[in-house]
């Protein structure tokens, strides 16, 4: 898939003819500059947006032919996601954070699986606080316990430990890579933390919006 933006006069080309096939319960790191494509590379694997060229396909269905309503369900069904800004619901504490996807999904019982899963992540004791009561590590498990709550798919995760001291980066990357193997969840993950990708079975080099490298690990 290729993918252009186009600026006043300019039109630049983020992703050029890139192919990736990623098989249901692998982890997959994609490396790079900044600037090689990475981000992008996830929005468009994630349907959050659609290539200029070529096709998106998510469990046997194509993504890059839906429009937006569709791919909001195919995400919401399907996926997950872990950003390194965190992305909580300020007014919402830990717990109503967890329990949006479950309820906007029409699940029940989202009061009881989001405490177990925010227990799960070590926040038994912090599930009635707001983000701004939380540490960055407290908010990242946070943002952790609402990708997987739904049983995702697929997680895909943009330098969860950007934003995080090594030790608690360190913490953060455990729990996401344990409960990514007790649920048998594909991970595909952007990081800059060559130790992060390491810890993946599968290793994506991009540079300059084309993939220039990739390893089993």
């Amino acid at each position: 898939m290729t993918h252009r933006v186009t600026t006043g006069s300019r039109t630049l080309t983020i992703l050029e003819d890139v192919s990736i096939d990623i098989q249901s319960g692998e982890s997959v790191a994609v490396v790079g500059a900044s600037g090689s494509g990475k981000t992008t590379l996830l929005a468009l694997l994630a349907g959050l947006d659609v290539p200029s060229a070529g096709r998106v396909f998510s469990g046997g269905r194509e993504m890059s032919g839906l429009d937006e309503d569709g791919r909001a369900r195919l995400r919401r069904d399907r996926i997950g996601f872990v950003f390194q800004s965190f992305q909580l619901l300020p007014a919402l504490t830990a717990l109503e954070n967890v329990m949006l996807p479950l309820e906007l999904g029409g699940e029940g019982d989202a009061r009881r699986r989001a405490r177990e899963i925010l227990d799960r992540v070590g926040l038994k004791d912090r599930v009635d606080h707001y983000p701004r009561q939380l540490s960055g590590g407290e908010q990242q498990r946070v943002a952790i316990a609402r990708a997987f709550v739904v049983q995702p798919e697929v997680v895909f995760a943009d330098e969860p430990t950007g934003n995080l001291d090594a030790v608690t980066g360190e913490e953060i990357v455990s729990q996401m890579f344990e409960l990514n193997r007790e649920r048998g969840t594909t991970l595909v993950l952007v990081t800059h933390d060559e130790h992060l990708a390491g810890r993946c079975e599968r290793r994506i080099e991009l540079a300059a919006g084309r993939i220039v490298g990739e390893t089993r690990q």
